[in-house]
């Protein structure tokens, strides 16, 4: 199985029910009329991961737990649509599923359905050592199926990632994947001083790279000690929905990490995969392809950006 695989993404795979909504947060109300619907589709952030790395050339494969459900068969089917090998183990508690809320300047609020997952959830060890032996690559979702994965990930000498998502640099639940990682991606949403979390995520652990998104501000990177600020940049098409965006920042950054790019360039194709990203309503589960980042990337070359 050697070399088959360019990123393995373990976890993150799931359903989400998208209501738009007139303004967050939601004022209390007897009902409301939701006039765009209400519609459910598959793509949790390890879904949109797959997605956004296939669309640009790489091997992928996806593992998670699925249940068999109509959800689950949701989830088999945008990888077959993908062409994303998916390896589901039996989730009897059913699929991860979510409902999104989202305000007209695309900002999200997320209720997570809890009762589909259990904190003795397992990965079987064989197969994850397995995959991961045969990829470049390993990017994990903060599960906590995945979390168990990370002693059998750092044996098997696999490079790792992962987005630790809106931590607030305090919860415990995070510090495992923060330091077990080589590349570490965040949301700056919850912290007070980024460059301190991102300073002490690598001192604390093993990351080589420390990336924190933070929105229309851009995105802050950590290498080689120097802290650096990349600015947004322009979106493609109106920005409709920030659902996705750090995960497509995530899979661009590595397609051009994994291509020999220097960091502070692999952010910026980051940037522009997140940009992309915002232009897309959240009822969709599209992502950059390879020859528009490229253009978009070397557009941005020209205007010396």
């Amino acid at each position: 199985m050697s070399d088959r695989i360019d990123v393995l993404v373990l976890g993150g795979a799931g359903v989400d029910t998208i209501v738009y909504v007139p303004e967050l947060p939601l004022p209390y109300a007897d009902s409301y009329m939701i006039d765009s619907g209400i519609r459910t589709r598959a793509g949790q952030t390890g879904d949109f991961v797959a997605v956004g790395l296939s669309a640009l050339g790489l091997r992928t494969h996806h593992l998670d737990l699925l249940g068999d459900d109509p959800e689950g068969e949701l989830v088999r089917a945008l990888h077959r649509d993908h062409g994303i090998p998916l390896t589901a183990i039996p989730q009897p508690a059913g699929t991860k599923r979510a409902v999104n809320l989202v305000g007209p300047d695309g900002r999200r609020l997320s209720l997570y359905d809890t009762s589909r997952a259990h904190a003795d959830d397992r990965f079987p060890e064989r197969t994850v050592r397995d995959l991961a032996a045969a990829s470049r690559h390993v990017h994990l979702a903060i599960t906590h199926p995945c979390a168990h994965t990370l002693p059998a990930l750092r044996e098997t000498g696999v490079s790792v990632s992962t987005d630790l998502h809106d931590w607030d640099g305090e919860n415990p639940y995070h510090e495992p994947f923060a330091h077990t990682a080589d590349i570490v991606f965040l949301s700056a949403t919850a912290l007070t001083d980024p460059e301190r979390t991102m300073r002490r995520i690598a001192e604390k652990g093993r990351a080589e790279l420390v990336v924190a998104t933070a929105g229309a501000e851009g995105a802050y990177l950590l290498s080689d000690g120097e802290l650096s600020h990349l600015p947004t940049v322009t979106p493609p098409a109106p920005v409709v929905d920030t659902n996705g965006a750090g995960d497509a920042f995530a899979a661009a950054f590595l397609f051009a990490h994994l291509d020999g790019e220097p960091p502070r360039r692999s952010a910026l194709y980051g940037t522009v995969a997140g940009a992309y990203a915002c232009t897309v309503p959240s009822t969709e589960t599209v992502a950059i392809g390879r020859d528009e980042l490229l253009d978009r990337v070397a557009e941005l070359d020209s205007a010396g950006v």
